[in-house]
């Protein structure tokens, strides 16, 4: 999809936690598409208009919890992970984070936390 993506924070909630969306404005069709990030659920909107557009994400989350209630299911927090996180890379890569790690005093994974946080600024 051509244009320009924005990933933003919102206010609107989804059981006590703030939503991260991707925003994409397709020149196609002349239209904004939006995903919450963060849950299995695909909850997605779209609509020609910034107003109509968050309109649109309202009600997709409306509709989510409306779905999630009627089928007696808890609604999924967005980012509700254990905090492990298991990567397969390349060996040279995780060699070079290793020495990395180690040239900064650091244990690998106190290393990959900060690069990460630096990446997402956190």
């Amino acid at each position: 999809m051509p244009g320009k993506i924005f990933i933003c924070r919102t206010a609107r909630r989804l059981k006590d936690d703030c939503s991260s969306l991707i925003l994409l404005f397709d020149d196609r069709d002349n239209i904004f598409v939006g995903r919450i990030l963060g849950i299995r659920a695909i909850i997605g909107f779209h609509a020609e208009t910034v107003t109509d557009l968050h309109t649109a994400f309202v009600e997709a989350v409306d509709d989510y919890l409306e779905i999630c209630a009627k089928n007696g299911r808890e609604p999924q927090k967005p980012a509700s992970t254990s905090g492990k996180l298991m990567l397969r890379i390349p060996s040279e890569i995780h060699n070079a984070a290793l020495v990395a790690s180690q040239s900064a005093d650091m244990s690998l994974n106190q290393w990959a936390t900060g690069i990460l946080k630096k990446a997402i600024q956190v």
